[in-house]
């Protein structure tokens, strides 16, 4: 099989974006009800690429979205405000020191002592498991 030659076309030329132009495409996809793939799509752009702006957008320090203000925010009581008394901690229980709790799944779980050969517990778990 003998090749006559591939020939390359291309049908337009690679753009240049501006930075204004950059910073307007981010501005939209922040906007309410907006995807970034749907903006990216319409400037005939992979929205990786729109990422890849916004990203060194953000590392030059330029905002992106706007930062929206704090408003102030007072507490009142209530009409209807009863004080609630809060519920009594129960003590912790503690095991003692030197047991492991180990969990197979299914809610099986057992407890083994500090004292439990590594070799034995290494053939218990096998079993259990079903190996």
């Amino acid at each position: 099989m003998t090749w006559a030659g591939i020939e390359l076309v291309r049908s337009e030329r690679r753009r240049r974006w501006t930075r204004a132009g950059k910073e307007r495409l981010m501005a939209a996809s922040f906007e309410p009800g907006v995807s970034a793939s749907e903006v990216a799509r319409e400037a005939g752009l992979h929205v990786s690429q729109l990422f890849r702006w916004g990203k060194l957008l953000c590392e030059r320090g330029v905002p992106l979205a706007p930062v929206p203000s704090l408003v102030p925010v007072a507490i009142v009581p209530g009409p209807s405000s009863t004080p609630v008394e809060p519920r009594p901690r129960r003590p912790r229980t503690r095991r003692p020191n030197g047991f492991i709790e180990i969990e197979l799944g299914g809610g099986r779980r057992f407890t083994v002592g500090r004292d439990v050969d590594a070799a034995a517990l290494g053939r218990v778990l096998d079993a259990l498991q079903g190996r």
